[in-house]
């Protein structure tokens, strides 16, 4: 049994991303400076490591966590952050309404969506940065269940998972003025058909809710 609990940090380039929107039609690009995004989801052992708790429905400590909220993952980076002695990036203090980010901390954080959708893509333009059923967990595929981190292909920059097994919390509100205080959700799940595993694809859900398909992945600012 692999009970590694380190979170390997994958350097990503600086770059352009296009960000779209089904719903609105909307588009918009935005210039990314470098920084660092997790080679996989968090694990099971990593977020017990960190939290000493186990909220997944499946149990291994190779599987991404699931069952997880969006503030959930937020006072995850945090606690991560201060076990490592680095500052939080996450400012917490005026309740789940008002989490603040400190773009200045050196600390663990989610990604912010334009990072996970050009990490995701790793340079390349298409709906995917390879064929589905070599780089994704998906419905058609998964037996209906989720899989074990880095379990297939990883995309040219050496990130696995970023399409399927689980969606993956990122930073940003979705649509404040629709949806209020709604974070964005990207990559797709094991249950999703493959329409859903796309770079392009946004899902949107409150912070609070806690799902068998939903997890996340840490990045820290910076080239390293």
């Amino acid at each position: 049994m692999d009970t590694s609990t380190e979170i390997p940090l994958i350097a990503v380039p600086p770059g352009r991303v296009t960000l779209s929107d089904r719903r609105t039609q909307l588009s918009w690009d935005v210039e990314l400076a470098p920084y660092r995004l997790a080679a996989h989801p968090v694990t099971q052992a990593q977020y017990a490591r960190v939290t000493g708790e186990r909220p997944s429905t499946a149990r291994g400590d190779r599987l991404p966590v699931e069952g997880v909220s969006w503030l959930d993952a937020v006072h995850f980076c945090n606690a991560l952050s201060l076990g490592e002695g680095l500052a939080p990036a996450y400012r917490t203090a005026c309740g789940p309404d008002h989490i603040t980010w400190d773009t200045a901390a050196d600390g663990y954080r989610l990604p912010a969506e334009a990072e996970w959708e050009h990490a995701c893509r790793a340079g390349t333009a298409g709906a995917r940065y390879g064929q589905l059923d070599e780089i994704a967990w998906h419905r058609g595929n998964s037996g209906e269940r989720v899989h074990e981190v880095g379990g297939r292909r990883p995309n040219a920059w050496g990130l696995y998972d970023t399409l399927g097994n689980v969606w993956e919390w990122c930073w940003d509100v979705y649509d404040a003025e629709v949806y209020g205080g709604y974070r964005v959700l990207r990559g797709g799940g094991w249950f999703d058909e493959r329409w859903s595993c796309r770079a392009s694809v946004r899902r949107r859900s409150h912070p609070t809710f806690r799902i068998d398909d939903t997890g996340f992945r840490v990045a820290r600012s910076g080239d390293g």
